[in-house]
């Protein structure tokens, strides 16, 4: 009887402690995880301009002054170990993906990892410094900081890649190997060209818009755009499948109308507040200029297929917003392309440098537009003057 009641108290024992074990691991796990908090929400651009048949025109589009401070990493002043054979000026591609930014709120200091994939595409430029940029970049490991000081770099220009940094995301400090820092900022910025299929397709034709969706998934938000002569019109495609034609947008609105709809379409997808008004207000003068255009927010799916990202630890919250921008080349802008490139070989210094300023005024999109115009064109002698401004990529 003796032996009996030992083994029942030496169970009781046994069993007592393996609760306490257990409680005590379940409450470690849960004091862990609520003190292990990560966000990563990320915003940026896909640039492209529309052919005939809605196929994307190959161009270089980083053939052109930069757009960035001088502290930005670029393929060009890459040090060793970053694999950067070309020219960015030389770089043909239909996509340029335009400051995408990874920005990262957490609820105490915390190392992450972060990798980006761009297997269709290469990484031109980028901030802070990364261990690996080719098909892809990798930072290595970061430490996310909130609450903590800034020591952001600036190069006293008035840039629009500043107003990134107006938001209450943590700042981040890239380390080396010995732990060391190298260099600060509230986001992880790259920036990249590809040739790859996007989901929206446009044709311009009598002044009618032909869209088709090719994706599997419903675009959430499409607007088309244009300002002529500073008249602006703009209509907005909700749930958009399949394909539609819609008219050229009547020009009876104002560029404030368009930024309230673009911002509360990116609200919808998941940005922030203060994000969404610093992804407008970095790119509000290039997306609102003359011209006309389609904007649409990316699905998910899209975005991940293009640019797979890994997190570790893996956030309890990703959030991916990146916008279409599709240029489309109209049948104004030819005519005044046309007429500015014959006036080229005109008699007069001053008719060149006037039609010469006329040309620059579509800056990257002007070889683009001329691979468009010389589709068409029979005349010889414009299309060897095309052509030679064609091959002749302008200094960067």
């Amino acid at each position: 009887m003796r032996n009996v009641i030992k083994l029942i108290l030496v169970s009781l024992v046994v069993v007592t402690a393996s609760s306490a074990v257990a409680i005590k691991l379940r409450r470690s796990a849960a004091a862990k995880a609520s003190q292990d908090r990560l966000i990563v929400h990320e915003w940026g651009t896909f640039t492209s301009i529309a052919g005939k048949e809605g196929v994307a025109l190959e161009w270089r589009p980083l053939n052109g002054s930069t757009d960035l401070p001088k502290f930005v990493h670029t393929m060009q002043s890459a040090t060793s170990g970053l694999r950067h054979p070309q020219s960015k000026a030389d770089m043909a591609a239909t996509i340029r993906m335009e400051t995408p930014v990874i920005y990262f709120y957490a609820n105490r200091e915390m190392d992450v990892t972060a990798n980006v994939q761009f297997p269709k595409g290469k990484i031109t430029e980028w901030y802070p410094q990364a261990r690996d940029v080719g098909t892809g970049i990798n930072w290595g490991r970061i430490k996310v900081e909130p609450g903590a000081a800034f020591n952001l770099p600036a190069d006293y220009s008035d840039n629009h890649y500043y107003a990134a940094r107006e938001t209450d995301a943590a700042p981040v400090r890239i380390c080396a190997t010995t732990g060391k820092s190298i260099e600060q900022e509230k986001f992880l910025f790259y920036r990249g060209v590809g040739t790859f299929d996007l989901p929206v397709a446009v044709t311009l034709e009598n002044n009618r818009i032909a869209l088709r969706n090719s994706g599997k998934d419903p675009i959430a938000q499409l607007i088309v755009f244009e300002n002529h002569d500073g008249q602006i019109g703009f209509q907005a495609v909700n749930g958009f499948s399949g394909a539609t034609t819609i008219e050229r947008p009547v020009l009876n609105k104002n560029t404030d109308g368009v930024i309230q709809q673009l911002r509360q379409a990116l609200i919808a997808s998941g940005l922030y507040d203060k994000e969404a008004d610093a992804m407008i207000k970095t790119w509000r003068n290039s997306w609102f200029e003359s011209g006309l255009r389609v904007f649409y927010i990316l699905p998910r799916s899209a975005i991940d297929v293009t640019l797979p990202i890994e997190i570790d630890p893996r956030p309890e919250q990703m959030v991916r917003v990146l916008v279409g921008r599709t240029e489309v080349i109209t049948p104004e802008m030819e005519k005044s392309v046309k007429e500015q490139v014959r006036l080229l070989n005109d008699s007069s210094p001053k008719v060149r440098a006037e039609a010469a300023a006329a040309m620059r005024k579509y800056g990257r999109f002007s070889e683009p537009i001329l691979k468009r115009i010389i589709e068409d064109e029979k005349d010889p002698t414009l299309r060897a003057r095309i052509k030679r401004l064609i091959d002749v990529p302008a200094a960067d």
